[in-house]
């Protein structure tokens, strides 16, 4: 099998600097806004040498996961950890599984202190290219690097890498030659801060056009489907998530070839953080409890003992708040530059009025084409703000949304009608970059 892999990219050397380290993310030059990289599966840079050095010592080791859905999946994760388990037997390598299906960098970044950095990890995967597909790359770019800076603000020790899976039309860009825009943008930043890289879907865009392997289809069941394939691979059931034994198999691949000309590159010691590569990026982004802004109306903080959602998702919301119309309002003031929620996606949630300052007030839904579950979820409520105190009111509302016509998008019905009553709004944590005020 070929290795995709530019060896001529080891840089041991100091990252690359850009011309105006005091560059926005809306003052972009032309190659960073709209950014196209060559497709390689591997960029070693500075590699992940404290990693390294740490797990051939032996002891304990920790490897921190932080992702979507793919990553969430029993498939690439599990399967690295294991091969690293395999390679370092002297050491005690152990998983933080940071994955939330659905959920891109926007969220990463504001959670990555609970779900990653408390831990303490002495290596972090970061997966966000293919639920970052449809970000710009100046938010990329604000939340990506909000997430590198924060590692090594806290842990200067720890390694990073970035890795991109694919998903839709991204195998057609990378059969182009070209990464796909979200991991194009990301690459820029990984080449900024020396990290490593690996695509793991540059050899599964290869063998789909050379017709090795099918990109979306189902697994034979029968000899007679097992014949008909011959020696095709079977990539994924939806073209986005691998199948665990096969999918998930080519990304293993990519990942171990790609540390052995990872593992050569580098010189242990701290990473230090220099000028940022955007200046207005989201090293700041933190969580702060809901219950910190003031409420009213009706809201209801909900029992892990007692509540099936509150138990479901103790481990990412240890309180966990619902509202219900038409009178729950929630109101803070904050100084800084962004503000978000925290909270879950339903069958029985509704809709919200957002506020901020004299800003005509906004609609947000909290229903999607895939409520037929509640999952974790996040909206903004305003970023890009003047560094100076804002104010925000979040209100439930009884304007119901067509829950019906929502989820017919995917071709989803109402099954269970009772299931889908109710406008709720459930919530966890503020997302602030800035600090509350009185």
């Amino acid at each position: 099998m070929q290795i995709h892999c530019i060896l001529t990219a080891m840089v041991i050397a100091a990252p690359i600097i850009v011309a105006q380290a005091a560059q926005t993310s809306t003052n972009l030059p032309p190659e960073l806004a709209d950014p196209s990289v060559p497709a390689v599966e591997c960029r070693p840079r500075n590699g992940l040498p404290n990693f390294f050095a740490k797990a051939s010592q032996g002891g304990e080791v920790r490897i921190a996961y932080l992702g979507g859905s793919i990553t969430a999946q029993e498939g690439w994760r599990p399967k690295t950890l294991k091969w690293f388990q395999e390679q370092y037997p002297q050491a005690k390598i152990s998983q933080i599984n940071a994955a939330i299906g659905g959920t891109g960098s926007d969220l990463g970044v504001f959670r990555l202190e609970q779900d990653v950095l408390q831990h303490k990890p002495d290596l972090l995967f970061v997966e966000f290219a293919v639920n970052d597909g449809g970000a710009s790359p100046a938010q990329i770019y604000r939340c990506m690097e909000g997430i590198v800076r924060q590692t090594w603000k806290a842990l200067p020790s720890t390694d990073i890498c970035f890795v991109y899976t694919l998903a839709g039309n991204m195998i057609q860009t990378l059969q182009e030659g070209k990464f796909p825009r979200s991991a194009s943008a990301m690459d820029r930043l990984a080449d900024y801060y020396g990290i490593p890289t690996i695509h793991m879907g540059v050899e599964v865009a290869r063998l789909e056009k050379n017709g090795q392997l099918i990109f979306k289809g189902n697994l034979p069941k029968t000899d007679a489907e097992k014949a008909a394939l011959g020696d095709k691979i079977v990539f994924s059931p939806d073209a986005v998530h691998p199948f665990p034994e096969t999918g998930h198999k080519l990304y293993l691949e990519a990942v171990i070839r790609s540390m052995a000309l990872i593992k050569a590159a580098g010189r242990k010691g701290p990473h230090k953080l220099g000028e940022p590569f955007v200046a207005d990026n989201w090293e700041a982004a933190k969580l702060v409890p809901l219950d910190k802004a003031s409420m009213s109306g009706n809201w209801q903080k909900l029992d892990p003992a007692k509540d099936r959602l509150a138990k479901n998702f103790q481990n990412r919301l240890p309180q966990l708040w619902k509202a219900t119309p038409p009178d729950a309002t929630l109101r803070f003031r904050f100084r800084g530059i962004a503000a978000g929620v925290y909270d879950l996606l339903g069958p029985d949630c509704g809709q919200l009025q957002v506020t901020v300052d004299q800003q005509p007030p906004r609609k947000v839904l909290r229903f999607d084409s895939y409520c037929t579950y509640h999952r974790l979820g996040q909206f903004m409520a305003a970023h890009g703000l003047a560094p100076q105190v804002h104010e925000v009111k979040i209100e439930t509302i009884s304007d119901p949304p067509d829950k019906a016509k929502i989820l017919a998008q995917r071709n989803e019905k109402i099954n269970d009608p009772k299931r889908f009553e109710g406008l709720n709004w459930y919530a966890g944590y503020l997302m602030l970059i800035g600090e509350l005020v009185e």
